[in-house]
């Protein structure tokens, strides 16, 4: 008995069928994925040691920036365990250094540190940024909690372009 050979596919008929590429597709997106968690970067999650605060207007204005801004202007970061996965962790590591690098009350006195910027970045709701919303819903204010936060970055800070903060000057200027 002699084996036949192969039968050749008709004609018009493809060689690769959607469901055989999708499949393929979804595979290599997991290596690609188990791969990329190979990449150390995103994963160091110390916190820096806290330093001087500002003088803050009340113990409201504080807790309300901490509830909403502290993870990104802070030493006091929340790294929950979506933060040790890749490529969230690249992003948020990222999010979080450029946040400290421009305004982090953890670092106060510091040239950098710029708190009538912080006024008016809530004022305008670039802060917090819609992205960070949907992961920590406790950062979100209501519209008078965002009106008493203004109000007290304003009486710490004081104004963009005037307005001088409580008890003088505290964006080490």
């Amino acid at each position: 008995m002699t084996a036949s050979p192969p039968s050749p596919q008709p004609a018009g008929s493809p060689r690769w069928s959607l469901r055989r590429l999708g499949t393929l597709a979804v595979g290599l997106l997991l290596a690609l994925l188990l791969l990329v968690q190979l990449v150390p970067y995103g994963r160091n999650h110390t916190n820096p040691p806290g330093g001087a605060e500002p003088a803050w207007d009340s113990p409201q204005t504080r807790a309300l920036f901490m509830r909403a801004c502290a993870d990104c202007h802070s030493n006091a970061t929340v790294w929950p365990w979506y933060t040790n996965v890749a490529p969230a962790s690249w992003l948020i590591a990222h999010d979080v250094a450029e946040g400290r690098e421009t305004f982090n009350i953890s670092e106060w006195g510091r040239p950098q540190n710029k708190g009538d910027e912080a006024v008016e970045t809530v004022q305008e709701g670039e802060m917090p940024p819609w992205f960070y919303l949907p992961l920590h819903p406790t950062a979100k204010l209501t519209p008078a909690e965002q009106q008493q936060l203004i109000v007290g970055l304003t009486a710490t800070f004081g104004r963009e372009g005037g307005g001088e903060p409580r008890g003088g000057d505290h964006d080490g200027d």
